[in-house]
Parts: structure tokens; C-alpha cells; sequence
């Protein structure tokens, strides 16, 4: 029988620098595991002191799941109430330091593993679970006149989470726990219904259409009719990687392997892009979903800000280093409402330049089973930039207008996958609900899917069950139009809400939390214009304005 571990013990292993995660009330301990996860170390450090068995389930095979059993090194049998992690700003003190009532022993020591620097702190304090009763303490909103552009961006979060609040279930954990139950009988009948089981001759129908608009690419690009040549490829780059995300997810075969090397041979190989960065990106985003300190997918900054919280310099947990938001950020998204097409145009080439970091720094992991990876992709971004940018840019065409050209309309052709994949989170919540919120109900809160016809799925493939997918990662995408009269059921009987738009109306409420998050920024310009007009000539803007319209009417 394991031993049972006390909260305070716990605690202290954190404290010393053990990446303690509790799974199905057995205490793990991940610490000489971490190096070797195939997922990355990020998304592990957002789990310390967490429980993570919805997680977990929703990542991992049940083999998979038996081998991380064996860090096991107790057990609980009290409700667990999470901890807020290193990566996240969590303080813990070890058993030692709790005997001593100094201010020095509630201060966070250095081996903590994942820990950021000191001025990455929580959203909630530890301990408190935000509700309607604390709302105005936790999330104060100022009315009088503002002049502090500071107290525009925390006015315009508070605001935020406030509706957000209004329209979640309860963040006690009596609540979120049934949340959790609801959740894991859903994922037995997604199991015992069997649509974990792949339907291979969706993969056939993936191979036809995407085999064809390479053929094309290469027939025009013969005949000499650039333009469709390069508008194939574009589109077949636009398709590759609804497959190169299934493998990603381990959701083709479920054989780790297979399924990696068929991603790399798609991702790296045919499209130019390390499907390990993905991964590492991607892994930490299903798990910390639109948290602007927290979720790479959401940190565009100086062209996008989805978030409040962006405009004020924050600092990414994920990137380790601060997202300024300079002057070249305040010019962009001020506008981004109308520039957010025209830079996802461009989305591609960034790709390029965050596969190439990943690989060249060695940010995938370097020990275990996923680590040959790296040198597989090594060699298929190589061949990349080999057949397309040597054979074809260089040698096929003959002069650098086609050139251009050519590169222009392949890649700017692919702006639509970029659309869809940002169309899922981009109008959705930002909020922080703290550490008490359970794993579906956060997935719901800041994902949506897109409503189309069936026939039209191959389209967004698949993933336009966005929520779907995020409660469950490894299902694959072809199943997710029949498990969604499940979701819908489970949505009922929690109080969650299940969000679902039209493409045209889920591209205006992007447009409109972009349009809204941009004219923050007017206002904290305006701020900042008042200060300095009250600092030169002592009177406020508010009052410039008056005494210009009573020079008017006189």
C-alpha cells in the first residue's frame, strides 16, 4: 500500500525542486521523467502541484499511462485542491521554512523547478476562488476619470472576467469536481463507443485531394502557368496540415512512432515546418488555453493583442522573455481589426523562422523516445528548402518577378488555414478563473467550433470542432461531427456552455474583440496624452476640450 502523502509534504517536495503532479489520487513524481517527455517540459510545469488526471486521460493511451504510473511515490485520499505552479508564480514553502515565522520563508526558493522571475505572479491569489461575493475585490473596476493607462487595461480585464463569472458554472470545487465526473463518464462513452477508432478511408479520400493539388502544382508549374501552379501548392500546404495535427495528436495509428514520422514526412518534408515545434507550442496550449501570460497561440504581439492584459509588456512563460508592448505594437494593434487578414497573409514565413529556432536550440526533448525526431526534421527541413526554394524558385523560374510572384501566391494562399485555426480562440475568453477551474469546463470557456455543412468538413478539416477536440485531443478529427450530440448533452447537464458560430459570424466576433481590444489602446493614448497636458500647462484634457469648443462659439 503507497503511503499517503499530507498537502504540507507535497508542498515541500515542490519546494525543493520535484515535479510533483497528482494523478487519479496517486502522488507522481515526473522530475527524472521530464527530460524525456515527448510533449515538451513546458507542459508538464504547468501541471506541478495540480490534479491533472483529466489531463492526463485526455493526452495519454491507456500504455502510456501505465508507464508514468510507475513515478508514482504516494497517494492521497482527501480532495485535492490545486496548487498554482512555479511556471505560474506559486509560492511554496518547505517543511523546514514553515516552522519559521519570517518573511523570508514565504518567499519562493530558486529550485523550483520551472519558475519564471519574481514579477510573474497569479491572476488569483492561492487559495481564493473568484465568485460573484469577491468579485469587486478581486476585480475592482474603476469609474471615476482615468487617467492612468495602467487602470485602463486592469478596468477592461476586470470587466472581462466579471462577464465571464456571470456565465460559468461556480468555481467551487463541489462544483467543478462534478464537472470533472460528467467529464470522465463522457470520455467512457467516447471510449466504449469506439470513436477512437480511425476511419482509414477518410485518410484515403485526405490522400486523393491533397496527391491531386500536388500533381497540379507540378503539371502547371511544367506547362508554365505559374500562378495556378503556386494557388496548388498554397492549397495543398492549406490541407497537409489538418494531417500533420492528427499525427501530432497521435490520433492516426496511436502508435507514437508511425505517426510522428508520417507528420514529419508531411510537415517537415513536403511543407517546410517542424512539427516538433508545433507539438511543444501546441501541447501547452491545450493545457493553459487564452492565457495571455501563459498560451503561445494567443502571443502575437506587435501585431495582435486579443487581450487586454497584452497591452501592458507582459512577460511569456512560454518564450521566457517579455512581450514589450513598444510603439510598433501600439500602431498595430490599434488597427488590428483591420490588418488581422492582411498579417495572417504572412503567417507562413513566420513558421519558418520558429521551426528553424526549435530545432537549431535543441528545444525538443533530448533524451527517450522522441528524441531522433529532432534529426529526422533537421534533414527533412533541409530537403524543404532544397526542392522549393532551390529547384523551384531558383532553377525553375527565370526571373525574380516570377519569383516573387510565385512565392507570394503559395504562401499567401494558405492565409485561410491560419484563419481557421485562430477563428477557434482569438473572440473567446482571455480570463483567468484561477487554479479551482476544472480541465472541460476552461476548454469550453475559451474555444469555439464553426457551424457548416458535412460535405463541407474537408474544408476546415475537421477541426472546426475546435471545443471537441480540445476535450479530446487524440480523437481522431473524422469523428468529431458524431461525438458532438454527446458534448452538446454533456454541455446540458453542467451548465457549460457550448459555443458555436457560422464562419462569417465566428469571423465578426473575432473582429469585434479585436476592434474592442484595439480601442483600449486609443484610450490609454489619450492617457497618456492627458497626463502629460496636465503636467505642462495644468489643466486636463477633458477641460482642452471645453475651452476649445468655447473658442468655437465665440
Amino acid at each position: 500500500m503507497s503511503k499517503i502523502l499530507s498537502r504540507e509534504e507535497i508542498e515541500h517536495l515542490i519546494s525543493v525542486g520535484r515535479i510533483v503532479v497528482i494523478y487519479d489520487s496517486q502522488v507522481l513524481d515526473l522530475k527524472s521523467w521530464i527530460d524525456r517527455h515527448p510533449g515538451g517540459d513546458k507542459a508538464v510545469h504547468h501541471m506541478i502541484g495540480k490534479d491533472a488526471t483529466d489531463e492526463m486521460n485526455a493526452y495519454h493511451s491507456p500504455e502510456t499511462i501505465a508507464t508514468f504510473r510507475r513515478w508514482r511515490i504516494g497517494s492521497i485520499d482527501y480532495l485535492w485542491e490545486n496548487m498554482i505552479p512555479p511556471i505560474q508564480g506559486g509560492v511554496f514553502r518547505s517543511l523546514e521554512n514553515k516552522e519559521k515565522d519570517t518573511k523570508k520563508a514565504s518567499s519562493a526558493p530558486k529550485e523550483l523547478s520551472g519558475k519564471m522571475p519574481d514579477h510573474v505572479k497569479p491572476r488569483i491569489p492561492a487559495g481564493t476562488i473568484p465568485s460573484k461575493k469577491n468579485e469587486a475585490e478581486l476585480f475592482p473596476v474603476i469609474d471615476s476619470a482615468i487617467r492612468d493607462p495602467k487602470a485602463v487595461i486592469e478596468n477592461y480585464d476586470n470587466r472581462m472576467v466579471r462577464l465571464d463569472l456571470e456565465s460559468v458554472p461556480p468555481l467551487d470545487y463541489a462544483t467543478q469536481t462534478r464537472i470533472s465526473q460528467h467529464y470522465r463518464e463522457l470520455h467512457k462513452k467516447v471510449v466504449e463507443g469506439g470513436y477512437y477508432q480511425c476511419r482509414y478511408i477518410e485518410y484515403f479520400k485526405e490522400f486523393c485531394r491533397c496527391g491531386s493539388l500536388l500533381l497540379y502544382f507540378l503539371v502547371f508549374l511544367k506547362t508554365n502557368h505559374l500562378w495556378l501552379s503556386a494557388f496548388c501548392l498554397g492549397c495543398a500546404w492549406q490541407q497537409l496540415p489538418f494531417i500533420v495535427h492528427d499525427a501530432g495528436h497521435i490520433a492516426i495509428t496511436h502508435n507514437y512512432h508511425v505517426d510522428n514520422i508520417i507528420g514529419a514526412l508531411i510537415s517537415d518534408f513536403i511543407g517546410g515546418l517542424s512539427i516538433g515545434w508545433w507539438k511543444r507550442n501546441h501541447n501547452v496550449h491545450h493545457l493553459i488555453t487564452n492565457d495571455p501570460v501563459h498560451d503561445p497561440d494567443i502571443q502575437h504581439l506587435p501585431f495582435f493583442a486579443v487581450s487586454s492584459r497584452l497591452l501592458g509588456s507582459v512577460y511569456s512563460t512560454y518564450y521566457e522573455n517579455t512581450l514589450w508592448f513598444d510603439a510598433f505594437a501600439k500602431t498595430f494593434v490599434r488597427f488590428q481589426r483591420y490588418t488581422y487578414y492582411l498579417i495572417l497573409s504572412f503567417g507562413r514565413f513566420n513558421l519558418y523562422r520558429l521551426s528553424w529556432i526549435h530545432l537549431i536550440l535543441g528545444q525538443g526533448p533530448k533524451k527517450g523516445k522522441a528524441a531522433y525526431l529532432r534529426y529526422l526534421e533537421l534533414t527533412g527541413l533541409c530537403f524543404f528548402f532544397y526542392w522549393f526554394f532551390y529547384l523551384v524558385i531558383t532553377k525553375r523560374l527565370t526571373n525574380w518577378s516570377d519569383r516573387l510572384i510565385f512565392l507570394m501566391i503559395s504562401h499567401v494562399t494558405t492565409m485561410v488555414v491560419h484563419v481557421q485555426i485562430t477563428l477557434s480562440h482569438f473572440g473567446m475568453s482571455t480570463s483567468d478563473l484561477g487554479p479551482s477551474e476544472s480541465f472541460a469546463a476552461r476548454q469550453l470557456r475559451t474555444t469555439m467550433d464553426v457551424d457548416c455543412p458535412e460535405w463541407f468538413d474537408y474544408f476546415h478539416g475537421g477541426l472546426q470542432f475546435q471545443a471537441i477536440h480540445h476535450l479530446f485531443p487524440r480523437l481522431p478529427r473524422h469523428n468529431f461531427r458524431r461525438v458532438q450530440p454527446l458534448v452538446i448533452d454533456f454541455c446540458n447537464a453542467t451548465g457549460l456552455k457550448y459555443s458555436i458560430y457560422g464562419f462569417m459570424d465566428g469571423n465578426g466576433v473575432v473582429l469585434d474583440k479585436m476592434g474592442d481590444v484595439g480601442k483600449q489602446v486609443k484610450i490609454i493614448k489619450d492617457c497618456l496624452k492627458g497626463m502629460k497636458m496636465e503636467a505642462e500647462e495644468n489643466v486636463n484634457l477633458y477641460e482642452k476640450r471645453l475651452e476649445s469648443i468655447d473658442e468655437l462659439k465665440t
